[in-house]
């Protein structure tokens, strides 16, 4: 073999290594922007869930942007998704076979359940730290201006002026503004010795309350009529 037949099968075999190291370091960076992925599967029989990548049940997750792919099994049966952030996905009750959604979670509940049996075929999970009294959990102080805010979607929120959670919040007095946004739900704020919704069902509107929260426990803040398909949502009170 000649020198030149040499070099040039080693340059060859140069070129195949470095477009192998290309396509590996590519098909790498790929996967390292690709988002974190969950599965989910309804039906056939009364069966919802919703798991992460390794196979385990979800039940808290960080916030960020997720991919669910979903398994319907059954034309019975719909896997939904509904919570903060405006997160509102159904797959359809008349709909069988796969499909996958985009989302992006932030601090809060979320419930999954079944459109048609929401009460015995559903799930929850938390994104962020959720609404315990533990570490990371900002402690709402009195005085602080509170937004409760009920609709258009199926979602409520209870937030502070600046657009924060409020999962832990302090005895006191605030003031609240109130909007109920939907004519076929309410908001509906109780706990700490307060009790008061909009009313009546049909109202839309506006409103300015204000909150004395007497006692320590849970505050609470829902849609009366949708609290079971997952319009609710619960802050700690503190001293």
């Amino acid at each position: 073999m000649t020198r030149a037949v040499v070099l040039a099968t080693a340059l060859a075999v140069t070129l195949l290594f470095a477009a192998l190291l290309g396509v590996s370091d590519g098909a790498a960076t790929q996967a390292q922007y690709q988002n974190p992925t969950l599965n989910a599967t309804v039906g056939p029989d009364m069966t919802i869930r919703l798991r992460n990548e390794a196979g385990a049940a979800v039940t808290t997750l960080t916030p960020g942007t997720y991919t669910i792919n979903v398994e319907d099994l059954s034309a019975f049966h719909s896997f939904a998704l509904v919570g903060p952030g405006g997160v509102s996905q159904d797959s359809g009750v008349d709909f069988t076979g796969n499909v996958s959604w985009t989302v992006t979670l932030t601090n809060g509940t979320y419930t999954f359940r079944c459109s048609v049996h929401p009460t015995t075929m559903r799930g929850t999970f938390t994104g962020g730290t959720g609404g315990g009294g533990g570490g990371g959990v900002k402690t709402i102080l009195p005085g602080t201006k509170l937004v409760l805010t009920s609709g258009p979607r199926q979602v409520i929120t209870l937030k502070t002026a600046r657009g924060a959670a409020v999962k832990q919040i302090k005895v006191g007095t605030y003031n609240v503004t109130v909007r109920d946004r939907s004519p076929i739900h309410n908001a509906h704020l109780r706990g700490g010795g307060y009790n008061r919704a909009t009313k009546p069902l049909s109202y839309v509107g506006t409103q300015k309350w204000k909150v004395a929260l007497r006692r320590t426990g849970t505050l609470r803040f829902l849609c009366d009529p949708h609290a079971a398909l997952g319009m609710r949502g619960s802050a700690k009170i503190v001293r």
